[in-house]
């Protein structure tokens, strides 16, 4: 099972780590900064890339199993600070951008609670051999 395990904490990870490099930094950071400007989030030109190194960093940590509940909680921060900018589907009126909308919404918490997970199995105490360090917070 450590094979499974491994492979969707990699999975996991790459999803958060091509998404820091393809949307919020580089010539789509450019287009991520707009985006947000136009939704009326708080400081894109700073916000949008570092957010990017943030969940760069996360995915990183869960998908080389290098203090994974760490990784966890940054991508959790992420989450819970942009989805509700970003995505907030109860603001649409165009009904089919509504649904699209709420769909990213509902993705994103969807993640937020694979994230959660990850958290929760690297603080068990549990020895996880397919990792390359034990949690950084220890058993809570």
């Amino acid at each position: 099972m450590d094979v499974v395990f491994v492979v969707g904490r990699v999975l996991f990870g790459l999803l958060f780590i091509s998404s820091g490099f393809m949307a919020h930094l580089g010539e789509g950071g450019k287009a991520g900064r707009e985006y947000a400007r136009s939704l009326g989030a708080p400081n894109p030109d700073l916000l949008v890339p570092l957010s990017g190194v943030t969940i760069i960093v996360g995915g990183a940590l869960i998908a080389l199993g290098l203090w994974a509940d760490l990784g966890a909680l940054l991508i959790i921060g992420f989450l819970a600070g942009i989805t509700p900018i970003m995505h907030a589907f109860w603001k649409v009126e165009d009904p089919q951008m509504q649904q699209i909308q709420s769909a990213m919404f509902f993705k994103n918490v969807a993640l937020a609670g694979a994230a959660l997970i990850i958290f929760y199995v690297y603080n068990q105490g549990q020895d996880l051999d397919a990792s390359l360090t034990d949690a950084l917070f220890g058993r809570i």
